[in-house]
């Protein structure tokens, strides 16, 4: 990958990892920071919503403008993006708020698709469990589907990928309709950390420690436990859902699980795609010094 993404890794070396252990899982919640403010940058392409959802702050974001490029070929490409619509769910150990990261991220969404984007600032642990969590999504599902229809699209990066997968499961099973697809960051499909591989690529990541996520896991499920199938979607039934995209650096203590996600989901005969890039950091996309690579090394199970 690019220079500034090595140096990046070797800065975050220097930086104490949050998740590393139990103990400094709880030491970095304790001293957590608000929800961040909605950057300049999104202000400039969007406008901005304040909204109250089952009693969670939520924010609408509609684009002031025409998308200054429509992609070809990728997820959301439907020969226009006008009507279509994105429920991002922001990651953070399901533990950590929002971050202007996010918000950035939004911004270069929008701006480059049009799209418009429901945020909801969802309850957190260990004040807050999982199933308060999807009481919030599925009203927000529910009335994107109203007005948007078969233009729906669910997305997020970490945790909020396992809360974006979690909402296709929920309308699956209630025999809702379905979301036009699934476009996942750097997903935390198994909060349990099980995976043997994570030992292997531990050491590669600068980001990550898989003992404070697993502390963190457990916070989030509560008496249900860290494998309920909306914990951790890596166990539920995988069949009958949209098409699942997932974009992945290969630096990340979470690749063992992506690769995992997108077998099982086609061999539940699923449509699905795994992009993995070489050097990406977890959740690269979202780090804005760093220019988006154009193409990943490897893509895997394309069906």
């Amino acid at each position: 990958m690019s220079l500034s993404m090595t140096l990046t890794r070797g800065l975050l070396r220097l930086t104490p990892i949050r998740t590393a252990t139990p103990e400094a899982m709880r030491e970095a919640v304790a001293h957590r920071q608000p929800p961040a403010p909605v950057t300049r940058g999104l202000l400039k392409v969007a406008h901005v919503e304040e909204l109250t959802v089952e009693g969670r702050p939520v924010i609408r974001l509609t684009p002031k403008h025409a998308p200054t490029r429509t992609g070809t070929g990728s997820a959301t490409s439907t020969g226009t993006t006008a009507g279509t619509h994105l429920i991002y769910t922001h990651g953070g150990a399901f533990v950590f708020s929002i971050l202007a990261t996010h918000w950035q991220l939004l911004a270069s969404i929008i701006e480059k698709t049009g799209v418009s984007i429901t945020v909801p600032l969802y309850g957190l642990a260990p004040e807050h469990q999982f199933g308060e969590a999807y009481h919030v999504l599925d009203a927000i599902y529910d009335e994107a589907i109203a007005r948007y229809g078969d233009r729906v699209f669910l997305s997020g990066d970490s945790a909020g990928g396992a809360l974006a997968l979690g909402q296709a499961i929920r309308a699956r099973d209630a025999g809702k309709p379905r979301a036009a697809g699934i476009i996942l960051f750097s997903p935390w499909v198994d909060a349990t950390m099980s995976n043997p591989q994570v030992a292997r690529l531990a050491p590669l990541d600068t980001m990550l420690g898989a003992a404070g996520l697993a502390e963190a896991g457990r916070w989030w499920a509560g008496a249900a436990g860290p494998k309920d199938s909306l914990v951790s979607p890596i166990f539920a039934e995988l069949n009958d859902l949209p098409p699942v995209y997932t974009y992945q650096g290969d630096r990340d203590v979470l690749l063992a699980d992506a690769k995992l996600l997108t077998k099982r989901i086609r061999a539940a005969g699923g449509q699905t795609e795994l992009r993995i890039y070489r050097g990406g950091i977890h959740v690269f996309v979202g780090a804005p010094w760093t220019p988006r690579p154009a193409a990943p090394y490897a893509t895997s199970h394309r069906s």
